[in-house]
């Protein structure tokens, strides 16, 4: 089964469900939510009651001068109705702002979070230059449609709704009806071309995404690029990706002027017509000045929301749009989870078994085949073979990376699929063959096994591993910073911070990866020694492929094309004069040369 995120957009985008993703997490603020919309809904009414008190001030002004009067009361609305629009709308912004920001930080975590939870086959296949663009758009967007529904759609069709039922209570049944009619033919307009554009910033961001990933990988791989000189190669690539990026991103710039024209269209006509008649009603005197300044005055609040609307609505779809990669993500399954009811592992020792393990990375690529071996309680066994012969895949199936295809790992006779990954990983330590390190400090990297360890014991385990002289000979020391994957260190100190790492965690299962593989002969005698000490009181698996460092293992097996060939001591193994012999017999003459 091939997990992978990346691939086109899904052409039947579900709207509604990425809202319903995400209403979960905005109601978790419900009482702020419940606020906000009631701060909303009177900072609307205070808004649709200001041309009205307007209209009386202008008609309590244009009498004639001998009767004219102070209209103390109508000023009084007007500055009141004016001052409860912006303290409600203020009100309701601070309200809102916990909303959204929370929001937002409880969706990444949990994403992130759940990326953790994927499978290494997952990981192993995605892009992480795309992944990170589509986590960075879909929280962005979050924060874009909460704050432009709440802010902009909702008030605006409230809006639209109180002024055609004024338009139809006050005036003739034609105000209403070409108010209503031009944000009818708007809203249809703006629909039915945005839908058309979607397919243009949905190839945009596809091709955004896929620049991105090569230009992070070039640049990961730095020092690859320099060694084959194509730094040209990699600019080119990406320029050609660039170049795609840009021929869709103009197709969204012309549609998007035609859809603005369009938009202007719809709402000139719309302020013509309502104009002429008011105008009209003056003139046959079914209507005062006052009531020509109203219908001003709501046109003026209705132009700038209505032209507002059409970016907003744009900008929300392309928010859906990029929301839809990251719900994507939080819906992507579990390919190894916890069985209902898997126990806690809980052991001081323990004793690992290979039961007749049959597994392949993919259905057509068979890796084990039949393969059975017990480590018991406080035991070391060594796995040698050619590279390919399926050794480091033990140690992932160990750690229930995989499930296998038949057969059983068991821990202390239980199946591990019977068990929570959690506490399995707790009880398994690695060194592996390619350390990678995070871009911190020597101190953060060793302290990575056992985040609650004291500084002293964090020593310790740097002595353990012979890496403490090298650190305090540093400027910084502990503080020394390892650069992006460790690469301010060489290869054999990075393996000596990850043997530090792991003694650190100190777990009861250490399986050791070629752990010495980058290591000159004497720091590889010196460690071998520690290991050999440290081994001595844990279940230890050795996968290796130089013979020397595995003579000492209380059993040997030599596994060939993810086959096992032999089983048994050094001794026992070089009596029998197959395999393991031949392998010896090359390589001491390869160390004699």
């Amino acid at each position: 089964m091939r997990l992978n995120h990346r691939g086109p957009a899904p052409s039947n985008r579900n709207d509604l469900k990425t809202i319903k993703s995400l209403l979960p997490f905005v109601w978790q603020f419900k009482w702020r939510v419940v606020a906000a919309l009631a701060c909303l809904v009177a900072a609307k009414v205070a808004s649709v009651i200001l041309p009205l008190y307007l209209k009386q001030l202008v008609d309590a002004l244009s009498v004639p001068p001998t009767a004219l009067a102070l209209p103390v009361a109508a000023l009084a609305g007007y500055g009141f109705a004016r001052l409860a629009t912006s303290v409600f709308g203020e009100l309701r912004d601070a309200l809102f702002a916990r909303v959204t920001q929370g929001s937002i930080r409880r969706i990444a975590g949990q994403l992130f979070q759940h990326l953790f939870s994927l499978s290494l086959r997952f990981h192993m296949q995605r892009q992480t230059g795309g992944l990170s663009r589509d986590i960075e758009r879909g929280t962005k967007g979050i924060g874009f449609l909460l704050n432009f529904m709440v802010f902009n759609i909702l008030p605006t069709l409230l809006e639209i709704g109180m002024v055609a039922a004024i338009l139809l209570w006050r005036y003739d049944l034609a105000f209403a009806a070409v108010t209503l009619g031009t944000i009818a033919c708007y809203v249809a307009f703006t629909l039915l071309v945005t839908e058309r554009r979607m397919v243009y910033r949905r190839s945009m961001n596809d091709l955004d995404s896929k620049a991105n990933t090569k230009a992070i990988d070039a640049l990961i791989n730095y020092e690859t690029v320099k060694y084959f000189g194509n730094e040209g190669w990699e600019v080119d690539r990406y320029d050609r990706n660039l170049g795609k990026w840009v021929d869709s991103a103009v197709k969204n710039q012309v549609s998007l002027n035609f859809l603005n024209m369009g938009q202007g269209v719809i709402i000139t006509t719309g302020i013509t017509l309502l104009l002429w008649l008011s105008a009209s009603g003056v003139v046959r005197q079914t209507m005062s000045v006052g009531d020509v300044v109203l219908v001003s005055a709501y046109l003026t609040q209705l132009y700038a929301p209505l032209n507002f609307l059409g970016f907003v609505y744009r900008e929300i779809k392309h928010a859906l749009a990029d929301m839809e990669r990251m719900f994507g993500l939080l819906e992507q399954g579990q390919e190894v989870a916890d069985r209902p009811g898997a126990r806690r592992l809980k052991a001081g020792q323990a004793g690992v078994e290979f039961e007749h393990v049959d597994f392949g990375y993919e259905p057509r690529r068979q890796i084990l085949f039949d393969v059975s071996f017990r480590i018991p309680p406080g035991g070391t066994l060594a796995v040698v073979g050619a590279s390919g012969a399926g050794k480091s895949t033990l140690s992932r199936l160990m750690f229930r990376f995989y499930d296998v295809d038949r057969g059983a790992v068991k821990i202390n006779g239980t199946d591990i699929r019977d068990l929570t990954q959690a506490s399995l990983r707790q009880h398994i330590g690695i060194v592996p063959q390619d350390t990678v390190l995070f871009n911190d400090t020597i101190l953060y990297n060793i302290a990575y096994g056992n985040p609650a360890a004291s500084q002293d014991e964090i020593v310790q385990a740097a002595k353990a591993a012979r890496i403490h002289d090298f650190v305090m000979g540093l400027p910084d020391g502990y503080q020394t910073q390892v650069g992006e994957r460790g690469l301010k260190l060489s290869g054999g100190e990075k393996q000596r911070v990850a043997i530090a790492r792991t003694l650190l965690k100190n777990p009861p299962i250490l399986i050791l990866d070629e752990a010495t593989s980058a290591l000159d002969t004497r720091t590889e005698r010196a460690i071998q020694e520690e290991l050999g000490q440290i081994a001595k009181d844990r279940t230890t698996l050795i996968i290796a492929h130089r013979l020397s460092t595995v003579v000492d293992a209380d059993e040997i097996i030599v596994l060939d094309h993810g086959r096992v060939l032999e089983a048994g001591s050094h001794r026992e193994l070089m009596q029998r004069g197959g395999r393991y012999a031949q392998m010896w017999a090359l390589q001491q003459a390869g160390d004699e040369q």
